[in-house]
């Protein structure tokens, strides 16, 4: 269980607005959109209101430090149709690159792979006391894009299943290449959390502010929390 999935609704009802995408950079098709994800029609690139405007404040601010470089909207709001169809997606491609047999494999076996595609993925849960991040356009995976739209160099990609994912793996390391990668990941967090955004403590793609992960975070080291989220499932 998600350890931020009992903390407090209080739904502030604030609507998504379209990211206005001429702002930022995008990779297109949406790379959901490419592993077959079914928006139905519509643009995968909303936000709630105060979630885009402090986006756009980051990106300000990231244009202050390095002129010219720009945030990339990787995935933003994401209806939990869609959080199903990537779970499922991740568990299959997980079996695939591990060249395995779905059919052979144990319950036990199965099992441990659906945990190993749980540390990326939060429930795609239909209860509105539990909703995914994504599920609440509170959240925003995201990354960097030099002056000549190159990719800024994370050290991995996003959605990556490993130990590469967590924020500080390259914190301690030695070699200029991997602390290259460091400094980029404490950019990105710094332009973030300066107004305001939470960052997931296992991807260091993934902001969000004003959901139960913000909420949770803001409080975990509290004896008694006393913070709730403001933003719940967007149907």
């Amino acid at each position: 269980m998600k350890p931020y999935r009992p903390v407090p609704i209080s739904e502030c009802s604030e609507p998504l607005v379209a990211i206005p995408l001429e702002l930022f950079a995008i990779e297109t098709p949406h790379p959901y959109i490419k592993c077959g994800a079914d928006y139905h029609g519509k643009s995968p690139y909303y936000l709630r209101k105060g979630v885009l405007d402090r986006v756009i404040k980051a990106q300000a601010g990231l244009q202050q430090i390095q002129p010219g470089w720009q945030i990339q909207i990787f995935d933003a709001y994401r209806p939990v149709e869609v959080q199903q169809y990537m779970v499922d997606y991740t568990f299959h491609q997980t079996i695939a690159s591990r060249n395995l047999d779905l059919a052979k494999l144990s319950d036990l076996q199965q099992q441990q792979i659906w945990q190993d595609v749980y540390t990326i993925w939060a429930i795609p849960s239909c209860d509105p006391k539990t909703p995914p991040p994504h599920s609440t356009g509170a959240a925003i995976d995201i990354t960097l894009v030099d002056e000549r739209g190159n990719l800024v160099d994370m050290g991995s990609p996003i959605d990556e299943m490993s130990d590469r994912s967590l924020p500080e793996y390259f914190a301690n390391c030695q070699d200029p290449v991997e602390q290259q990668y460091h400094h980029h990941r404490q950019l990105l967090c710094q332009i973030m959390t300066d107004v305001g955004f939470a960052r997931h403590p296992a991807e260091w793609w993934h902001f969000s502010i004003g959901d139960q992960l913000w909420a949770w975070l803001r409080d975990r080291h509290n004896s008694e929390p006393t913070t709730s989220a403001y933003y719940g499932r967007v149907m």
